[in-house]
């Protein structure tokens, strides 16, 4: 497959900010889990983004590793919401201009409040989606601070 920058590389080169890029031949089946295993990296430190809306109406991004799920009751929390809920796959690419699959926390179209879960700060880089479908870039979680203004916290189920 051959390599092509995405928005969330120009973005990073932008900042200079050093990442590494990561391919994969792209199958709609496939886990997060199994992304990690095809990427060869351990599926703590491969990421996921989902976004959700809470009761104020807000939008929150929350970045958790691939084989866990979103503890809604304490992403609740952390936003300061009474509640949040998933926002519906329809909705994300006119929010974010991305598509399901290939969401990045890095270069939506307007910058939501986000949260990376604590893990992150565990391993010296994380991988998250280059805002492509098939496309994941590693970086250290600093700089993924540095290229999204982010909170870290503990928003997955136990």
């Amino acid at each position: 497959m051959k390599e092509e920058k995405t928005n969330v590389m120009r973005v990073l080169d932008k900042k200079k900010i050093s990442y590494r890029s990561h391919s994969y031949e792209p199958d709609a089946t496939m886990s997060g889990e199994e992304i990690a295993e095809l990427l060869g990296e351990d599926a703590d430190k491969v990421f996921k983004t989902l976004v959700t809306q809470g009761k104020s109406g807000a939008y929150y991004v929350f970045v958790i590793p691939v084989k866990e799920e979103l503890n809604l009751k304490k992403s609740a929390k952390v936003s300061g919401e009474k509640a949040v809920s998933m926002i519906k796959q329809k909705e994300l690419l006119p929010l974010t201009g991305y598509v399901h699959g290939g969401c990045s926390p890095i270069g939506m179209k307007k910058q939501f409040t986000t949260f990376i879960h604590e893990t992150a700060e565990n391993y010296d880089t994380i991988c998250v989606s280059a805002g492509k479908v098939g496309y994941q870039i590693e970086l250290a979680p600093s700089d993924l601070k540095r290229a999204v203004a982010c909170s870290m916290a503990d928003v997955c189920c136990e």
